[in-house]
């Protein structure tokens, strides 16, 4: 049946964080829009703390996936972003992670992205340990778990398809004439 190799259970709510931050214009780009990079590094800072919380270690960041930046972020906007654990592995999880703004005198609140980190944990030698079992305790865990599932195989797949795609075959090099690119080799 179940192949579980810890005999610790933690709760998603064990896992759960929210931050709140202005956005100033010391963290604006060029375009006088939020950097996209002050914002990845945040969200790794709440991945980090919902991964540690969750696993009671030290944790590491392995993989980021989907970060599609929905909305700009404005000078003046407090953005908000709230993380907890979707799924976990035998030391890894995968940690959800929504962020909004909300323009603080209108009161107008926008979804901005949502993105997946994926932490793993470890120990004070470096060496990765076992994590928590997570209790599902709703059909929205459910859903996140399942999702996470689902990334986790499309990835499998896609990393699959490019160790195994010959990018010198004729026929790959045909294909590129559907494409904007002049080949010089």
């Amino acid at each position: 049946m179940n192949a579980i190799k810890n005999t610790h259970y933690r709760r998603v709510s064990e896992s759960k964080i929210t931050i709140s931050e202005l956005m100033l214009p010391s963290h604006a780009n060029f375009s006088g829009k939020i950097h996209g990079g002050y914002i990845l590094m945040l969200m790794d800072q709440i991945a980090f703390a919902s991964a540690s919380k969750y696993s009671g270690s030290y944790c590491v960041t392995a993989s980021v996936d989907t970060v599609d930046f929905l909305n700009p972020i404005e000078v003046g906007e407090l953005v908000t972003m709230k993380a907890s654990v979707n799924y976990v592995g035998n030391s890894s999880m995968i940690i959800g992670i929504r962020v909004t703004a909300e323009n603080i005198q209108t009161g107008k609140v926008k979804h901005c992205n949502s993105s997946y980190f994926t932490m793993v944990a470890k120990d004070e030698t470096g060496k990765n340990v076992i994590v928590p079992t997570l209790i599902l305790s709703s059909l929205e865990e459910v859903r996140r778990f399942y999702n996470s599932l689902k990334r986790i195989s499309l990835k499998k797949e896609r990393n699959r398809h490019e160790k195994n795609f010959d990018h010198t075959s004729d026929k790959a090099l045909k294909e590129l004439d559907n494409y904007r690119v002049k080949l010089e080799l």
